[in-house]
């Protein structure tokens, strides 16, 4: 449920580059891939990541880039996004995700204590932020630099 109303949210189409917080199992960023031109993805646990990584590329994912580090902070290099989707909590929007988003991007991110989050959807019109709660949620602790220590 939450990967397909998150996905929703985002409203993504075949033009967008989207940047993903937290790999996983790889399935979240398999069903973007689907739907947009590509996915960056990255995942703090090397194991998790190396192992999404190689089952996606025999699945034939093409339009996928893998990145370990903290998630925190984007992946500058290929910025800006269209849009981002992030699949851990923050304590709150990390400036630098935020920074990273397109004029016209959108960002969907679990918001709140370390037990219970709003997912809120993050609209950016220029210099304009709009932020609404979509439901809440609960989900694993986005850790990092700008969200919750290890």
């Amino acid at each position: 449920y939450m990967v397909a109303l998150m996905t929703q949210c985002l409203q993504p189409s075949k033009d967008h580059d989207v940047l993903e917080v937290g790999t996983g199992s790889g399935y979240q960023a398999a069903i973007l891939a689907e739907i947009v031109r590509q996915v960056f993805t990255i995942e703090r646990n090397p194991e998790l990541s190396q192992k999404a990584q190689i089952l996606l590329e025999e699945l034939g994912y093409r339009n996928i880039r893998f990145k370990i580090g903290d998630g925190t902070l984007g992946w500058e290099q290929f910025s800006p996004y269209d849009r981002i989707l992030v699949t851990a909590g923050a304590p709150d929007i990390p400036t630098s995700l935020l920074e990273q988003l397109s004029d016209t991007g959108k960002m969907v991110i679990p918001v709140g204590g370390a037990y219970y989050q709003d997912l809120m959807l993050i609209e950016k019109k220029g210099k304009k932020v709009r932020k609404r709660d979509v439901c809440g949620c609960t989900f694993v602790p986005l850790v990092g630099k700008q969200g919750w220590e290890e």
